[in-house]
């Protein structure tokens, strides 16, 4: 993939307080209007007309977009892998990095780099608008310049949130918690089961209780192969079995997300029942994940998930369906299947609750 780079250095001339890198893939955030009021993609070297508030910080920017900006709903995993090396080329050069990114899938991206970026040591902040930085009420101008802050804040030498995340609407958020709940409204992301990293007001309140402690030592390891041989079952009232046997039985299935109702039930069907132990019998990872945005699976608190707990279905606990489809392709691409089936019920980055 052809990449574009520009420099701009908003300390000259003294010396510039932190490196950071924006990756600018494509989305709502870099459009601007021509001419003939056309939405084209934004020139980044004109990024201090629109932004003169980025020369307070004394930053030195290097600004890597993709040459042909996508849609995010085109993302796929060989965008992530070149998100994945970009990071990985610059890890030690650099304080942190903004990745500028479409809504509808920042929460899968900022979930798939979150468990490729093992051994992460600094900021990776994923934001992006709902409206082009060209609008006057644009909430562009606000999160690219509080997730540059957060990007760039240290504390005796070490970065503050050596996570990925998602800054959005003030709120900080740990990128594979994270869910888009609003196309609408500015507050486009939430993460129901886990408290906000840090919120933006007169002054950034980071809430360390909940950040990832740094491991200044660790040296950054990428993972970065994918197996997209996975699917979602979203269970409803009357759904019919020639469904599930269509998914369950898919050829090359690897993995199955099962979205289930509220604390991870399921109904007890007979049928139903014994189409998911035959897909586990044969292999199959079948993963039980909540349909609630908040909450968790709690396999065998009620009589109708005992029967998933028997058939060898795995909790998903508190993870969201963004953080099992990335961490189950991942581990897939990485690990036989014996060995992604141990992992994906751990923590890696925080995903779950342990």
């Amino acid at each position: 993939m052809n990449l574009k780079r520009i420099s701009i250095n908003t300390a000259l001339p003294l010396q510039p307080k932190g490196r950071i890198l924006i990756v600018y893939t494509g989305g709502t955030f870099g459009m601007t209007y021509d001419a003939e009021g056309v939405l084209i993609p934004f020139d980044f070297s004109l990024i201090l007309e629109h932004l003169p508030t980025l020369k307070n910080f004394g930053l030195e920017l290097t600004v890597v977009s993709f040459e042909t900006p996508i849609d995010s709903s085109n993302i796929s995993p060989a965008h992530w892998q070149v998100l994945g090396r970009i990071i990985e080329d610059h890890h030690e050069t650099h304080d942190g990095f903004v990745v500028l990114h479409g809504t509808d899938t920042m929460a899968y991206t900022a979930s798939a780099l979150s468990f490729m970026l093992d051994g992460l040591r600094k900021p990776v902040i994923f934001t992006g608008a709902q409206l082009p930085i060209s609008e006057p009420r644009s909430d562009a101008r606000e999160n690219l310049i509080t997730a540059l802050e957060i990007a760039s804040a240290k504390k005796n030498g070490v970065p503050l949130v050596p996570e990925v995340c998602i800054y959005f609407d003030y709120e900080l958020l740990r990128g594979n918690r994270s869910k888009k709940v609003e196309s609408m409204q500015f507050d486009a992301f939430d993460s129901g089961n886990y408290p906000p990293l840090a919120k933006a007001g007169v002054k950034i309140d980071y809430n360390f209780s909940v950040i990832r402690a740094a491991m200044p030592q660790t040296k950054l390891k990428l993972r970065s192969k994918f197996d997209t041989n996975i699917a979602i079952l979203k269970l409803f009232p009357g759904i019919g079995l020639h469904t599930i046997q269509a998914i369950l039985q898919t050829p090359r299935i690897r993995a199955v997300i099962l979205e289930t109702y509220g604390s991870g039930n399921a109904p007890t069907d007979t049928v139903l029942i014994s189409a998911i132990r035959d897909a586990v019998n044969n292999g199959v990872i079948v993963m039980n994940i909540s349909q609630c945005p908040g909450g968790m699976v709690i396999q065998g608190r009620y009589e109708t998930s005992k029967e998933l707990l028997r058939a060898g279905v795995l909790s998903g606990a508190d993870m969201t369906t963004e953080a099992a489809v990335t961490k189950l392709m991942l581990l897939l691409g990485e690990y036989d299947s014996h060995q992604a089936k141990e992992l994906v019920v751990k923590s890696l980055a925080g995903e779950l609750t342990a």
